[in-house]
């Protein structure tokens, strides 16, 4: 299976579209990346990257340029010794819907119903209400061959995996935003991973680690403050 799982189940019975997003973002993610300019214009897409939460169903770009963007991203992803640990699906269409249903019919049971009906609101006005939804997740496989290659650091490659599946995250998500996009970062894991697993046929392998709805803003977002940046840095040696 590859590394990232495209499910386009609004064309469920055409499997044409299908074939073409992946063909593309195949295509894409196997040719090499060349850089212009400078560290300028990455540093601006940086500054610009928010926590979108109004969003709406449509889209500034077609669902196969997201693709492309995700393939491109779990490509060049770093990862510590190369483990190329991280996995990718994106969801359009009613596999979107479906996935903020299994996050609702899996809270339900498990929080009073006055948390549960904030957490519908908030799914149904925010989460499900945008385009589309990126799944992270960490397949467990090649970090246990690491750990049993390198016992002197089994105890770290967890860890590291995680550090990748972060980058990964933020890649995707300013990728996105770059493109006209809003995104935020949602974490219902592991309550749902099961759920997940089973409603794709995913491998019980791959750990769920964050899920990314996506969609047009349809508000801007609210003011972000910053803690003095020189009480977080230290410089030494400077000539």
């Amino acid at each position: 299976m590859g590394a990232v799982v495209v499910l386009l189940l609004a064309f469920l019975f055409n499997t044409e579209p299908f074939q073409q997003a992946f063909n593309t973002a195949q295509t894409s993610a196997s040719s090499d990346v060349s850089s212009t300019g400078t560290s300028d214009a990455f540093l601006a897409a940086v500054k610009t990257r928010r926590s979108i939460y109004t969003i709406t169903s449509e889209s500034p770009i077609p669902d196969d340029k997201v693709v492309q963007i995700v393939a491109d991203a779990v490509k060049h992803v770093p990862s510590s010794f190369n483990a190329q640990s991280s996995r990718a699906v994106v969801l359009f269409g009613d596999a979107h819907q479906k996935l903020w249903q299994i996050v609702l019919h899996t809270l339900k049971p498990k929080v009073s119903p006055e948390q549960y009906e904030m957490t519908e609101a908030k799914v149904t006005s925010s989460f499900a209400a945008g385009h589309g939804t990126v799944l992270f997740f960490e397949d467990s496989a090649p970090v246990t061959a690491l750990q049993t290659a390198y016992p002197s650091y089994a105890d770290k490659f967890p860890g590291w995996a995680q550090h990748t599946s972060g980058m990964l995250q933020f890649i995707v998500w300013t990728a996105l935003e770059n493109e006209g996009l809003g995104a935020s970062l949602q974490h219902y894991a592991p309550l749902i991973t099961p759920q997940v697993l089973a409603a794709w046929g995913l491998p019980d392998t791959w750990e769920l680690v964050a899920q990314m709805p996506f969609g047009t803003p349809s508000a801007p977002p609210g003011e972000k403050t910053f803690s003095p940046v020189e009480d977080r840095i230290n410089v030494f040696g400077v000539s």
